[in-house]
């Protein structure tokens, strides 16, 4: 059934023109609450590109949502596919294995695919440290350069962007004692400006994920927060990597709400970051990209959904809690959609198993592991402790990301959201994007380090 069906129907057609539509009799009378509460509240009659294609996607979801497509494969109690844990895990570790030719155009992402990987392994609770441990310390070894930080493949430059990747693939498995502190601590005052942002590279274009990339690698590492003596900001009069970041951030917010990977940039998903911002645009712009029918989101404004964003874009709320004191906006998102979108939408219906950014897509690692994420945000509760400490007296250490906490939904939540205890995917954390599980013991791992 097509949503243009369900919605020509529902404004006042004839119900005899939709007998027998797909095998059903007068399918309107069959239509779930959920859907009818997921409609757009305005329809644009505008007719473009953009337009056909969202419609085509609106109507291969709305077929995997109501049932219609879920070609035989095992349902929850609620009527959802199962996730499907094991054909996941299967098709993640395969990606770690001989790939075919076309994977030759992701060579400058290797460490990208070694993170996307190992995390989603995590979140579905595989053992993965005895196992990959040595390899990827091997693979990445020859990546990371002299002058601080790894490229993304070999010979090539050291960019924030795979370093992140690098650390973040290292943390799952215990192996960030291979990284040089050091040498990290002066590609990142390379890559400081004295507007307070960072580039992506020496020379390279600012991006707001660089600032993210720069602050998380800091953090782990425990790096110090003094730019190094040969740092370019220096000059400009900046001490601290920190100064003026806040105000560079803010200046990201674009008059949509959202923020932007630079100033006077477009709004787009992978950004939102609740600091230094008007969060109540913020909250405005997250709420409007979620997309409906289908129930995911979108990374830009009229952009067709894709399952990536669930955690860019879903994985915000939290924050969002946190930036507001803890009050629960659990009234402005709908988590319930996000899990039907990813459970019936996103996951591979073929053997090879894996998820997708929308039925349309081949599965892939990177939306396998950021789906996975964005489930997790959707069943779970994510809290910030106010009173934790954000600086270590002792040694100076930035600790604010070590004071998030997880709990399971209720009983009665999980009712509510549609998934069993099989659909469960584990706790990730909100800024690290790694399972809680590996960040406790990353807070002490380098406190009594030196260079």
């Amino acid at each position: 059934m097509k949503l243009t069906e369900i919605n020509s129907g529902a404004n006042g057609e004839n119900d005899e023109d939709f007998e027998d539509i797909d095998g059903l009799v007068n399918p309107l009378q069959t239509i779930p609450p959920w859907l009818e509460d997921t409609q757009p509240f305005i329809r644009d009659d505008l007719i473009t590109s953009s337009s056909i294609a969202e419609e085509k996607v609106r109507d291969d979801c709305v077929a995997l949502l109501l049932g219609e497509a879920h070609l035989d494969l095992p349902l929850n109690s609620h009527g959802l596919l199962q996730l499907r844990r094991l054909d996941h895990i299967r098709f993640l570790h395969s990606n770690l294995g001989r790939l075919p030719a076309p994977y030759v155009a992701l060579d400058a992402s290797r460490p990208w695919m070694f993170y996307w990987v190992l995390a989603g392994l995590s979140f579905l609770g595989e053992e993965i440290e005895t196992k990959y441990k040595q390899r990827l310390i091997e693979s990445l070894q020859p990546l990371q350069n002299k002058v601080g930080g790894f490229g993304s493949g070999h010979g090539q430059l050291s960019h924030i962007a795979s370093t992140y990747a690098s650390l973040l693939a290292l943390a799952c498995v215990d192996g960030l004692d291979m990284v040089d502190r050091k040498s990290m601590w002066h590609f990142l005052g390379s890559i400081k400006h004295s507007n307070g942002g960072f580039s992506m590279a020496v020379g390279a274009e600012q991006d707001v994920r660089g600032a993210y990339c720069a602050m998380t690698a800091i953090v782990l590492l425990n790096l110090p927060l003094e730019l190094p003596p040969d740092a370019p900001a220096r000059a400009k009069g900046l001490q601290t990597f920190t100064d003026g970041l806040g105000e560079w951030v803010g200046r990201c917010q674009t008059y949509e709400g959202g923020i932007a990977g630079a100033p006077t940039n477009e709004a787009h998903g992978a950004y939102a970051i609740p600091k230094y911002l008007d969060v109540p645009a913020l909250i405005s712009w997250l709420a409007g990209s979620q997309t409906s029918p289908e129930g995911g989101f979108q990374g830009r404004t009229n952009k067709l959904v894709d399952a990536c964003y669930s955690h860019w874009s879903g994985s915000c709320w939290a924050l969002l809690h946190a930036a507001l004191g803890g009050s629960r906006l659990l009234d402005i998102w709908n988590r319930e959609a996000q899990i039907r979108y990813l459970l019936c939408c996103c996951q591979e219906t073929g053997k090879r198993g894996g998820m997708r950014d929308k039925p349309s897509a081949r599965a892939d690692a990177y939306h396998t592991c950021y789906s996975l994420s964005g489930l997790s945000a959707a069943q779970h509760h994510y809290t910030y402790d106010r009173d934790g400490p954000t600086v270590d007296t002792s040694t100076g250490r930035l600790t604010a990301a070590f004071n998030w906490r997880a709990n399971n939904a209720t009983a009665e939540e999980k009712q509510a959201w549609g998934y069993d205890q099989g659909d469960v995917v584990n706790f990730v954390h909100p800024v690290f994007v790694l399972s809680m599980d590996v960040v406790g013991p990353l807070k002490t791992k380098f406190d009594s380090a030196t260079f």
